[in-house]
């Protein structure tokens, strides 16, 4: 009587897990969507989800209650005989059952035969040492704790996805797009996302100046350890704007979970876009947004309690913070370093800048906007920051400037060293002298 209760509230849990699944003219795309969901939110593979919808199609309910209740009672394992069955799977967590039974059969702590395969299956799993389970332990331990910030722009997510190809090359040659997104860490909401026709850090501050325009400043950015984002220019450009700058652990891919599920969802968009045949980042931008607009951001999210992103957004209360275009503009130019040469002036892509003979062998800071960098601003610790002019060769030399007075020669009338030396060498002779003097020995003990 217990064991069928058991298994009748068994099989009303699984049903209750296919129930969205067994809606008529359900689109495979959404079915497998939702599948992910369920494997992800419960930890069954989707092998067995598949198994459940195949059992109830076939028996209905009764289909999903679990088999292999009220077996004969030789077919139960020892408790002896189930610790070394343990052992034997915690000391290569790849053995099969099949192996696990072969080894205790050749110890001799078993007769062949008396371990029926999925009864020590059935065991180990309800012991919590399956296959899955030990591939589990040991690819991740525990789960990491989940978190979720309380308001909107208190942390940014933000990620690169591999996209399709364009032909956008040369002479029409294919080549491959990335996308970027900036995702809101306490409403999913996607801030702004673009594809780009190259993969390096400038795609990264396109879209990340374009989402502080639209949304204002976030408290905290949380990026992974990609060579796009962990750039001096970010930390130089976070720090101007007051912006908490993070990276994630090496080697903890769980941290960035929201960003990479995001780029999940994306994989339906993709196959889409696929069937257009989008043959310019244009028109493939156009069909994202679209896409983002209608598919994601006013869509229930599971983890807003059936709440849209944009709906989430939109009604914090949380003030958005702005800043001036200007202090933007400021903050997210570029700066890199120079050593000022002999003749005053500066190599910058492959030209020549003059910065003044007063920084010659200094090194200089080149501040510029990598959309024109027909400007180039130097800054110098203890100096005003100026514009460094475009070196302008002429056809005549003209004549040698002078030199400022810091760095001319100064006249001198005596060797400043040798006389140091001087110095130095009577002073080791004085240390040299022997501590006694046969000069002073007079001859035939005259001296008592």
């Amino acid at each position: 009587m217990k064991d069928r209760k058991k298994a009748e509230e068994i099989a009303t849990e699984r049903f209750n897990l296919l129930l969205p699944l067994l809606a008529e003219g359900l689109d495979p795309a959404k079915a497998t969507q939702i599948k992910e969901q369920i494997c992800a939110r419960t930890g069954i593979s989707e092998r067995t989800l598949r198994r459940y919808i195949v059992q109830y199609r076939s028996k209905g309910f009764g289909g999903l209650k679990p088999k292999g209740k009220g077996r004969a009672a030789q077919e139960v394992i020892a408790p002896e005989i189930f610790e070394q069955a343990i052992l034997l799977r915690r000391e290569v967590p790849g053995r099969s059952v099949a192996q696990i039974i072969q080894i205790l059969e050749w110890e001799g702590l078993a007769q062949p035969g008396q371990i029926k395969r999925g009864t020590l299956q059935e065991k180990l799993a309800q012991s919590g040492y399956s296959t899955r389970h030990m591939r589990m332990y040991a690819s991740s331990g525990v789960a990491a704790r989940r978190y979720q910030k309380k308001h909107r722009n208190q942390l940014w997510h933000s990620d690169v996805k591999y996209g399709p190809y364009l032909p956008i090359g040369i002479d029409g040659a294919k080549k491959q797009v990335y996308l970027v997104l900036f995702l809101d860490d306490a409403t999913r909401f996607v801030l702004h996302g673009q594809f780009y026709p190259t993969l390096d850090q400038v795609i990264v501050e396109d879209c990340f100046r374009q989402a502080i325009l639209k949304y204002g400043l976030p408290d905290s950015v949380f990026f992974d350890n990609g060579s796009q984002y962990k750039t001096k220019w970010m930390a130089r450009a976070c720090a101007k704007m007051g912006i908490r700058l993070l990276y994630a652990r090496p080697f903890a891919p769980e941290s960035t979970g929201k960003i990479e599920r995001v780029n999940r969802v994306v994989d339906a968009f993709l196959s889409e876009a696929a069937l257009e045949k989008p043959t310019t980042l244009k028109e493939l931008n156009k069909l994202f947004w679209v896409w983002l607009d209608e598919c994601y951001q006013n869509k229930p999210h599971s983890a807003l309690e059936g709440k849209s992103p944009a709906a989430a957004y939109c009604g914090d209360q949380k003030a958005l913070k702005f800043l001036e275009p200007g202090i933007i503009a400021s903050a997210f130019l570029h700066c890199e370093e120079r050593k000022v040469d002999k003749a005053g002036c500066i190599s910058f892509q492959g030209e020549k800048y003059e910065v003044g003979l007063n920084f010659i062998g200094c090194k200089v800071e080149v501040v510029y906007d990598p959309a024109d960098t027909s400007r180039l601003t130097i800054e110098y610790e203890g100096h005003l920051p100026w514009t460094a002019k475009r070196l302008t060769i002429g056809e005549k030399t003209g004549p040698r400037p002078n030199l400022p007075p810091h760095l001319l020669l100064q006249p001198a009338k005596t060797s400043r060293l040798l006389t140091a030396a001087a110095k130095q060498h009577e002073a080791r002779q004085a240390r040299q002298t022997p501590a006694v003097s046969y000069r002073t020995v007079k001859k035939g003990g005259e001296d008592k």
